[in-house]
């Protein structure tokens, strides 16, 4: 960070804006876990999982003695671009009507990106479209919508759609009873007929069965999975405080699935699955979502989140055949969809311009020029 980037704390009548440094880690991350658009990608130890390519930055605005608002921003330098700033599911407010506090935020994030030289900000935070006073907010703070996004997939770096299963104050039973009854159906098969274990007490050393799952999962659907060693980086970082676990189910004796969950405070998400291409007949996908949502409600979670589903809903009377020709993430949907979880979905990405140039070469020359090289790749 530059000299003037880390200037003395800045303090404007009962407003104060601090950088937080490692020994306030855990007072970060009790911010994150009691805001409701809190996330584990907005903690700490994300940071730690994106190191290497990237450095962290955790700017906070305290107002009596008590953070109002904040943003973890990972910062990463590119060719040409300069430095680029991302506040994944960020940033993050007590109170969205505070426009004080993040007037006050977003002047002391503009004043480390000019030290930084950054060409832009993007910020995806879980704020449902609900709430369009908060994207005029952000609009009228300079923030538009980014140039492109991932129409295709699931609507942004982070998954703009999401589908939630509220959890506080209900009983397994009457969860399980909420299910459609096909889930239901094979929860019970997977389980009570077929035998699938789901277990939960696992390792770092089980990382390498999980791998070997996602290896076959993105050779059959075609994606670059991560690697083993991200999975471990990551193992390493949230681990240790509690923010991830992993479940892998077996049969037998061949290990059919595997995923990982996310967790910080009452808020659980399912994040990473991978599965084999045998014994799909005993299901057990189903299995071990059951086992994890049982897991969230005996940690006192509040809701569990089926992480990304597709943009493109099903309309009433729509042809489904039609829907998968135009989408091949409705078969996604229609398995989390059997869990009766709320569909959510947030207001998106959104960027907030700091060097016009720079922000052109990385959203539409970068694009050009990547396609340029894989065209020129593939016609040798």
């Amino acid at each position: 960070m530059s000299s003037a980037a880390s200037s003395t704390d800045t303090k404007t009548s009962s407003i104060e804006v601090r950088v937080l440094q490692e020994p306030e880690r855990s007072v970060w991350n009790e911010f994150v876990g009691s805001v409701p658009e809190g996330d584990v990608l907005q903690s700490w130890e994300w940071r730690g999982v994106k190191s290497g390519d990237w450095t962290g930055l955790c700017i906070t605005v305290f107002r009596n003695g008590v953070i109002v608002a904040g943003a973890s921003i990972l910062r990463r330098k590119l060719p040409l671009v300069g430095c680029f700033y991302y506040a994944p599911r960020g940033p993050l407010m007590r109170d969205w009507s505070d426009i004080d506090a993040l007037h006050t935020l977003l002047a002391s994030i503009h004043q480390h990106a000019k030290a930084d030289r950054a060409a832009f900000l993007k910020i995806d935070p879980a704020v449902t479209i609900e709430h369009p006073e908060i994207t005029e907010a952000l609009g009228q703070c300079g923030f538009t919508p980014p140039a492109s996004t991932d129409a295709q997939g699931f609507g942004g770096t982070q998954p703009r759609c999401v589908m939630q299963l509220d959890l506080a104050g209900r009983k397994k039973l009457d969860i399980l009873a909420s299910f459609k009854s096909q889930t239901r159906r094979n929860i019970k098969l997977s389980t009570d007929k077929h035998g699938v274990e789901v277990l939960s007490n696992l390792s770092r050393e089980d990382l390498l069965i999980f791998g070997d799952l996602m290896q076959i999962t993105g050779a059959r659907d075609g994606f670059r999975p991560r690697s083993l060693a991200y999975f471990q980086n990551l193992w390493d970082n949230l681990y240790p405080s509690g923010m991830c676990r992993l479940f892998l189910t077996r049969y037998g004796d061949q290990y059919l699935s595997g995923a990982l969950c996310f967790r910080i405070n009452d808020k659980f998400t399912y994040v990473y699955g991978a599965s084999s291409n045998e014994h799909r007949n005993v299901m057990p996908n189903f299995a071990m979502q059951w086992a994890m949502i049982q897991w969230a409600l005996d940690q006192g979670g509040a809701w569990y989140d089926f992480r990304g589903v597709s943009p493109r809903r099903k309309q009433e009377g729509e042809d489904t055949s039609e829907v998968e020709k135009e989408d091949h993430l409705q078969g996604l949907n229609r398995f989390k969809e059997g869990f009766s979880p709320r569909y959510v979905e947030y207001i998106g990405e959104m960027d907030l311009i700091y060097n016009r140039t720079a922000y052109w070469l990385y959203t539409v020359g970068r694009p050009i020029a990547q396609n340029i090289m894989r065209r020129a790749r593939n016609k040798h």
